[in-house]
């Protein structure tokens, strides 16, 4: 285990920039310390996500999520270091594969809701949509390892096929988005 934080101010921040892991310091709005913060953001969205009435299957996943999520804001925060795998992705296909198979084919677009953890983990989707955007970002001027964009893409898909199914889980079902509705309208 590394150094333990006996004070949680260092002040070392007050000038705009901080640490990455490997020791450098950076402005706090660089590519780099967004990308990694949305993904701790994302991180925090599961949180949330957690915190609702899931069946037990459904939160397990998100837990060990949580734990990857974390590794992977890791390997983000020091330039260079691997901790999201093949392997890891190959896993969450697994698991979207084994959620999606009991979910009717879609007909039409959802709207995010279907109850608390439908909305919930819509919420998460967004923002690792938006954490993947981010990366992509830091790609274009910094090395990122291609598994952590993957990864973050396979993770939305996830999200996505988990909200159908906390949605129909909770009886509240699907919000489907009623394209008919602005027909005649003018």
């Amino acid at each position: 285990m590394g150094n333990r934080l006996s004070r949680i101010y260092t002040r070392t921040g007050d000038d705009g920039s901080t640490g990455l892991g490997d020791g450098t310091r950076v402005a706090k709005d660089s590519a780099r310390v967004t990308a990694y913060g949305t993904v701790d953001e994302l991180n925090s969205c599961i949180g949330l996500l957690l915190a609702a009435s899931l069946p037990a299957d459904v939160a397990d996943e998100l837990t060990t999520i949580q734990h990857q999520l974390f590794d992977l804001g890791g390997e983000l925060c020091i330039p260079g270091h691997a901790a999201i795998f093949a392997a890891d992705i190959d896993r969450l296909e697994q698991v979207l594969d084994r959620y999606n198979a009991d979910l009717p084919p879609l007909k039409d677009f959802i709207l995010p809701g279907g109850g608390e953890a439908g909305a919930r983990c819509h919420l998460a989707r967004t923002v690792c949509r938006r954490a993947e955007r981010e990366v992509v970002t830091l790609s274009h001027h910094d090395a990122v390892r291609s598994e952590a964009i993957r990864y973050l893409n396979r993770l939305s898909d996830l999200l996505f096929v988990l909200a159908r199914v906390l949605a129909r889980a909770s009886g509240h079902g699907e919000v489907l988005w009623r394209h008919e509705r602005r027909r005649g309208a003018g």
